[in-house]
């Protein structure tokens, strides 16, 4: 873990987006397209201005960046080329550092001179929410894109020059089964892409997804049925040759290059990242933080956006953290670190031979994991050990 204020990570929040999808619950911000964006316009010279804060105080160097949203393709791409140009003025993007820069995209808002301007500007990983290939799925996740807009948006990419290309894919939708999951599985692996996310839908509170449950006006698909389809995509993706490297996600294995995201890696070895933006989420030595998820605050408290959620985390709490982060990750944690940790509890060291002897832990070349049967409760073990 890194220590003494180095920045690992820097993650840009950009709020905005077209339409609300029923089932999110990050902060964003809703504009319809063909409007001015003043708003959009006064973010990004809020932003700008924070990240010149920020970087009066500490030095920005990251190995890796992320711009997650909202819709961070959402943003016009004349406001991309400003950001961009500061952050390079700033030293925070360098040609002289070998840095990852991840950009969350939904295909309806992919266009070929965005991201011509994105790849000018330093970024060299698009992450794209695909979600699903079926026209009723898409629909009852109130997703706005079209099924065929993701083989465009992978062609766009790639005829700039992109090549590390990640691809979401939800599962667990009402209605959808074990056939519809296999026939996004063939779509999603047809594309070739370098890294794969899939998440089982959840129901969140504050959500519209949420609120139609609560009225009985969709239904959640049977747990067990869930199972089989996580068992469906661990079997499909490593028989087509991607490591499964994190409870929901993949990354191809060509020799000598990784293709994992480290951004993320970043976060599950908890080091130091730093966000800005609304809503964004900092963690430096301990001490984490979050800009307040408020577009008007935001812009008003320019250029120090009010902050909340203020936590120090202390050696225990520092423990616990570590272990939930560790032991999402296929390699596990360190055996020998979580045996002789001073923040160690006896429950806790009987809960690992509990679940060891249910087939749920396991002990493999000097590292704590979880099995693959352990992957199917992974939420349950990794609550109890804490």
């Amino acid at each position: 873990m890194a220590e003494n204020g180095q920045i690992d990570g820097l993650y840009l929040h950009l709020p905005f987006c077209f339409h609300k999808c029923h089932y999110c619950d990050f902060y964003s911000v809703v504009e319809p397209d063909g409007q001015d964006a003043p708003r959009q316009q006064a973010f990004t010279d809020a932003l700008i201005a924070e990240l010149d804060q920020r970087a009066d105080q500490l030095p920005i160097h990251p190995t890796t960046l992320f711009a997650g949203g909202g819709t961070p393709t959402y943003l016009r791409q004349p406001l991309w080329e400003r950001l961009l140009t500061a952050m390079h003025r700033l030293g925070i993007l360098s040609t002289d550092r070998d840095q990852e820069f991840t950009v969350e995209a939904n295909p309806e808002t992919v266009t070929p001179e965005l991201v011509q301007t994105l790849v000018a500007g330093g970024v060299n990983r698009i992450s794209i929410g695909a979600q699903t290939f079926d026209q009723g799925s898409l629909k009852a996740l109130e997703r706005w894109h079209d099924p065929e807009s993701v083989p465009r948006t992978v062609q766009v990419c790639r005829e700039a020059g992109l090549t590390n290309l990640s691809l979401d894919l939800i599962f667990a939708i009402p209605g959808q089964t074990l056939a519809m999951l296999e026939k996004d599985l063939d779509a999603l692996l047809e594309l070739q892409p370098t890294h794969l996310s899939t998440y089982g839908l959840t129901y969140e509170p504050n959500t519209a997804l949420t609120a139609k449950l609560r009225v009985g006006k969709v239904s959640p698909i049977d747990e067990g049925l869930e199972r089989h389809m996580y068992e469906l995509i661990l079997t499909r993706l490593e028989d087509a040759g991607y490591a499964h490297y994190e409870i929901s996600n993949w990354a191809r294995t060509d020799p000598g290059t990784d293709y994992r995201c480290q951004h993320n890696l970043a976060y599950w070895h908890n080091k130091n990242w730093l966000g800005v933006g609304p809503s964004a989420a900092s963690h430096i030595d301990g001490q984490r933080w979050r800009n307040a998820p408020n577009l008007t605050r935001y812009l008003a408290g320019s250029p120090t956006p009010p902050t909340q959620d203020h936590e120090a985390l202390d050696a225990v709490g520092r423990f616990a953290e570590q272990l939930m982060l560790g032991l999402r990750l296929s390699e596990g944690i360190d055996a020998d670190w979580f045996d002789q940790h001073p923040a160690l509890r006896d429950d806790q060291r009987e809960t690992v031979n509990e679940w060891a002897d249910f087939g749920l832990l396991e002990r493999a070349n000097g590292r704590l994991r979880l099995t693959r049967k352990g992957l199917f409760v992974a939420d349950s073990v990794i609550a109890k050990l804490l």
